[in-house]
Formats: C-alpha cells, sequence, structure tokens
C-alpha cells in the first residue's frame, strides 16, 4: 500500500489510533420529498393580493365562485381550479355617440357620424360622450362582449328617444342641460336591465348643431329670434315704464273726482240746510225775512254790476251808455 506524502493519516497511524470518523451524509433527496415540496408550493401559489384601486372576480372552472373580492390579501384554489381577475374599478370609461373625440390639441373636428329627427321634424348633428365605471365586477366581465359599445347604443337610443319629443330651437337653447340628465337617468335604467355592471356618471354633449347645408338659415333664424326678442324686451321695458305712470294719473283723477263729488254734497247740503232755516225764519215773520233776503241779495248783485246813481233833478238823456 502507498502511502500518501504529507497525509497525517498513515497505515501506521491508522492501525495504531484506530479508524476515522467520516462526515455525516447530507438528507437524500426522494420522491416523497419533492412531491411535498412541489404541493407546498402549488397551494401557496393560491395566496394572491387585490391592490386598493381594484376589485377581483374569483372563477372555479369557468363558474363565479366569488363576484366580488375588496382589496386586501386572499387566497383561492391556485390554477386550473380558480382563476383571479382584477379589475379596475375606479377607473373612469367613456364612449363617444355620434362620432370620433374633437382633437382639442390640433383642433380638428372629426365628422359627424349620426344626425337626430327633432320633434318639429328637423334634422340636428350631436356628439355626446357618456363617461361611466364598474359597478358590478362579474356582470362587467361575463354579461357583455364589448361594454363601450353596449353603454353607446344605450345612449345614441335614449338620446334619439328624447330629441324627438323637443323641438330644435329648445335643443339648441334652453334644455341641453335636461336632455343629458335624461338620456343619463333613462341609459342607465336600460343597462340595468341587461345587467351590464356600469354605473353612467355623466352624459355630456359637446357639440349640438344643424348640419353644414342648412346651417346659415339657422342662423338666419336665430339672429331673427333674437332680434324680435330683444323688440319684445324693449316694449316690455316701456310699457313698465308707463304703466305705473299711467296707474298714478288714473288714481290721481280718482281721487280729485271723489274729492270734488263730496265738496259738492257737502255743499249742497248746507244750502238745502241753510235753505230750510230760512223757510223757518220767513214763517216766522215774513216781512222782515222778505225785506232781509232782499237787502241780502242786493248786496251780493251790486257789486257785480256797474251803476249810476242820479237824483231827480238829473237829465238822463245825457247820461251816454258805455260801448
Amino acid at each position: 500500500m502507498a502511502t500518501v506524502v504529507g497525509s497525517p493519516h498513515t497505515f501506521e497511524t491508522v492501525v495504531s489510533v484506530g479508524p476515522v470518523r467520516l462526515p455525516a451524509s447530507t438528507p437524500r433527496i426522494t420522491p416523497n420529498r419533492v412531491l411535498i415540496g412541489v404541493l407546498a408550493l402549488y397551494f401557496a401559489s393560491g395566496i394572491y393580493v387585490v391592490p386598493p384601486d381594484r376589485q377581483a372576480v374569483v372563477t372555479r372552472f369557468g363558474r363565479v365562485t366569488d363576484a366580488r373580492v375588496l382589496p386586501g390579501i386572499h387566497y383561492h384554489w391556485p390554477y386550473p381550479v380558480e382563476r383571479i381577475v382584477r379589475l379596475k374599478v375606479r377607473e373612469s370609461k367613456r364612449a363617444i355617440v355620434g362620432g370620433e373625440a374633437t382633437d382639442e390639441t390640433l383642433g380638428k373636428t372629426p365628422p359627424f357620424e349620426t344626425q337626430f329627427l327633432t320633434g318639429d321634424q328637423n334634422v340636428i348633428q350631436m356628439r355626446a360622450v357618456a363617461q361611466y365605471d364598474i359597478s358590478s365586477p362579474s356582470d362587467f366581465l361575463f354579461r357583455a362582449e364589448n361594454l363601450e359599445h353596449l353603454v353607446r347604443v344605450a345612449v345614441e337610443t335614449e338620446l334619439a328617444r328624447e330629441t324627438a319629443h323637443r323641438g330644435v330651437d329648445a335643443l339648441l337653447t334652453t334644455e341641453k342641460v335636461q336632455v343629458q340628465e335624461a338620456v343619463r337617468a333613462h341609459a342607465q335604467a336600460l343597462l340595468d336591465g341587461y345587467r351590464a355592471g356600469v354605473q353612467l356618471t355623466s352624459v355630456n354633449i359637446e357639440v349640438i348643431q344643424p348640419p353644414a347645408e342648412v346651417a346659415e338659415a339657422f342662423r338666419d333664424v336665430s339672429g331673427a329670434r333674437a332680434d324680435a326678442e330683444r323688440i319684445v324686451n324693449e316694449a316690455q321695458g316701456y310699457a313698465n315704464d308707463e304703466l305705473p305712470k299711467a296707474r298714478g294719473q288714473a288714481q290721481q283723477l280718482v281721487e280729485g273726482a271723489e274729492a270734488y263729488r263730496v265738496r259738492k254734497v257737502n255743499e249742497a247740503r248746507g244750502d238745502a240746510e241753510r235753505f230750510s232755516k230760512l223757510v223757518e225764519e220767513y214763517r216766522k215773520a215774513e216781512e222782515v225775512t222778505s225785506e232781509r233776503l232782499y237787502v241780502e241779495a242786493v248786496e251780493e248783485i251790486l257789486p257785480k254790476v256797474k251803476k249810476l246813481i242820479a237824483g231827480k233833478d238829473l237829465d238822463l238823456g245825457i247820461v251816454r251808455k258805455p260801448d
């Protein structure tokens, strides 16, 4: 037997010292241990996290087992038994009705794709934007193949319905906000009937105008209507200014007439009362009363006429009559 040079364990040393202890062997990798490890990793893969801005839907072999999983740490049976779909429920989505969105950066307005018939048989063009978010994650995933198209069709249907019940003038001026709210409410009811799993937050009519072929005529009509409204307002203002004056003058005349009536009635009553007293005095002393009445009448009449007093010797023929 050869001896390894430099090794402390020579044959003689082994014989004298005894057998050398070998280091402990590592655990052997057996099939059972591998299977246990794989199963542990497999079941551990069922732990999942839902972020704060999302909700999840759990399906088991394609069937929904949990329609709404809130944010947090959860567990499910690993794939392929169960699957997890996470949705951004707080993200606002939008659907455009009547054409593509206007490019405000480039200032481009795409052509209209839809025309609507008003209640007074006029044609107008509208472009509306409906904003919506997810209200039921499971319905949003499995009730419709194309939710955006469904929302667009629902809003367009209700927009056509509301337009058909209103005149073009009202739509272009005062009833735009009412139409938006009515379309949102009715379209939401329609989507709820389909269980679409979405919530309409707003419907905004961005553009509403007549077709280009008749736009000039509409502007002329609008200008004439504005002029008519201005003239009516001016006339109403003039009437509001003149009517109070006329009412004041009429009231003044009525009050003056009433005062005149009261004065004349009082004078007549006073004259009647004075005459009654004179009759009583006349019956008591007829001659004295007659003389007094005559003197009073002369005193009242003579100051008002021209008079000439002449003696018996005056020739009245020389008195010249006034011209």
